[in-house]
């Protein structure tokens, strides 16, 4: 019979099994994994200095997290359904639709009309994930397939509306976002450091970020103690698609327009950021805080990649390879290894 004793206990990454002393060496290490990622980000930002004495400045510093903010608020959503053990392939087709919806559709408001027809937007968005949700809860399909299929529906509903040419441009409180300063400081960076903020709070301070951590540690305990496991999911989808399109919104006031593909490039780095800030691709265990750091090394690295003058590709082939280490140093017996070798070598 099942011990209920063993399902998590505490939000954050505090959620293991089994006794004390364990949880505390799974925090211990977790708290270092995210501690390494932004140590790398220094790192990486002070090698970069050789190839562009700009990196590092203030204001290549404003414009990392500008860069960045559109991978930290996908990832966040990307980071909710890897913390309940799925995943979410669906996210390159909601950005174009938030994307089309901005660019098409609220750029004819007034701005009175402007502020009602966000939520209208997102909640379109949200709309997806919950046939994801649903697809995966009572349908029973594997996240994989559900969502593989949902974003080739939908991006097939997209080209077949648009006919493959999109009109319309980015509406002013988009682009007084993305573009606007404040006090010399661009009013995206302020809205980034807000949304990670709320955030940080909900996932780990909340009932409901309690729920998140339950259900990816033991969904089995997580259901015999009462949680509405299918609910959660749903909800969990509709959030994923939500940021997913606001970041659509978000990419079409940086550039005042949208594209069918405009959302392709942030599928890999969405899993990518969220697994090198220490989550478990199984579910169960991570944190927002070393997803924000995951979101800004990649950008960092795309950054360097372009100063570089190298293909795309590379970014595509060091995201792959930071997913793979990643997921190497969260086995259990990895950090020991290296420790035992380190020790060795000293």
């Amino acid at each position: 019979m099942l011990n209920l004793r063993d399902e998590p206990v505490k939000a954050g990454t505090r959620f293991v099994r089994g006794e004390d002393k364990r949880g505390a060496v799974r925090l211990q290490r977790d708290t270092v994994g995210t501690i390494g990622v932004y140590v790398v980000c220094v790192l990486a930002l002070f090698f970069s200095k050789f190839i562009n004495p700009e990196f590092g400045s203030v204001h290549q510093l404003q414009t990392i997290l500008t860069l960045a903010s559109f991978l930290i608020v996908i990832s966040y959503g990307q980071g909710l359904t890897v913390l309940i053990g799925g995943l979410d392939l669906s996210i390159p087709s909601v950005v174009t639709v938030g994307g089309i919806l901005a660019a098409a559709w609220m750029s004819t408001l007034s701005p009175a009309g402007f502020w009602w027809q966000i939520p209208a937007v997102l909640v379109v968005c949200a709309s997806i994930g919950v046939l994801n949700g649903l697809g995966v809860t009572l349908l029973r399909i594997p996240p994989f397939i559900m969502t593989l299929a949902s974003g080739i529906i939908v991006y097939s509903i997209c080209l077949g509306a648009t006919g493959g040419t999109l009109s319309g441009s980015a509406p002013n409180s988009l682009s007084r976002l993305m573009t606007g300063r404040v006090g010399g400081v661009p009013m995206v960076n302020l809205f980034v450091v807000l949304f990670c903020a709320t955030a940080v709070f909900v996932q780990s301070r909340t009932s409901f970020g309690q729920r998140l951590y339950a259900m990816g540690s033991n969904a089995a305990a997580a259901k015999i103690a009462g949680m509405r496991t299918n609910v959660i999911t749903v909800c969990t989808y509709a959030l994923s698609s939500a940021f997913a399109g606001f970041a659509g919104m978000m990419l079409v006031g940086y550039s005042n327009g949208a594209t069918l593909r405009m959302g392709e490039s942030y599928l890999l780095p969405s899993v990518a950021a969220v697994v090198i800030g220490g989550s478990s691709i199984l579910g169960g265990r991570g944190t927002f805080v070393g997803t924000i750091g995951g979101a800004i090394l990649l950008t960092i690295f795309d950054m360097v990649i372009t100063s570089l003058g190298l293909a795309q590709g590379w970014r595509t082939m060091i995201s792959g390879g930071l997913i793979l280490a990643a997921i190497l140093l969260q086995h259990d017996g990895a950090l020991d290894w290296i420790r035992s070798t380190a020790r060795r070598r000293a």
